[in-house]
């Protein structure tokens, strides 16, 4: 099962390692995920890190010559996206103290929300992309992969198969905060389950 952090560890966490896990999730996003592993050690090389004090302060020539790296997967769109997240990171942190301290307080009967947010605030976080940095740093949320959605729509929730509306999104939530409140368990545990559980 997923490993889920108490507020306080999430609280801790550093806001270099979020921005790293943004950039590895969005760079496994549609890739094979072994390269970007494997070539991971070069990206935290090369990024020095990911500190966003650091990141946002560089300029569009160096952007270019880390774009062409032979270190790392050289996508100019996602290593854009590194510097956008790193200015994602600061403004959040300007008003909460930290990026953890914010993704701590958001209300897990509210993940939804916290998706919209990431989406419309970072860069290329949308979709699973997002969720997987939450699960990845120990946030207590569910995946909407395919075998969660098949499995919601086996057990009368009626999402059809690309749940992307408002709408959709929160009849998955209610739908979650209520096995959520009868089992007990994390959304993190409750959405694995659902998600082996299909067929």
């Amino acid at each position: 099962m997923p490993v889920v952090r108490s507020s306080s560890a999430l609280s801790r966490s550093k806001d270099d390692r979020w921005l790293a896990q943004m950039t590895r999730c969005i760079f496994q996003a549609g890739f094979v995920w072994r390269v970007v592993d494997h070539k991971w050690d070069d990206f935290e090389d090369v990024f020095f890190g990911f500190p966003p004090p650091k990141i946002v302060m560089l300029s569009p020539e160096q952007i270019d010559r880390f774009a062409a790296n032979p270190r790392i997967i050289r996508n100019r769109q996602k290593v854009l996206s590194i510097q956008a997240n790193a200015q994602f990171i600061l403004d959040i942190t300007r008003d909460h103290g930290s990026f953890g301290k914010y993704i701590a307080q958001w209300p897990t009967q509210d993940l939804v929300g916290l998706f919209a947010q990431m989406k419309a605030q970072g860069s290329r976080l949308g979709g699973m992309t997002g969720q997987r940095v939450l699960r990845n740093m120990g946030k207590d949320t569910f995946i909407i992969t395919g075998d969660v959605v098949r499995c919601l729509n086996r057990n009368g929730v009626d999402v059809g198969d690309n749940p992307d509306s408002k709408r959709k999104l929160q009849l998955i939530q209610d739908t979650f905060n209520q096995w959520h409140e009868e089992s007990g368990l994390p959304y993190s545990h409750i959405s694995r389950i659902c998600a082996l559980s299909a067929e």
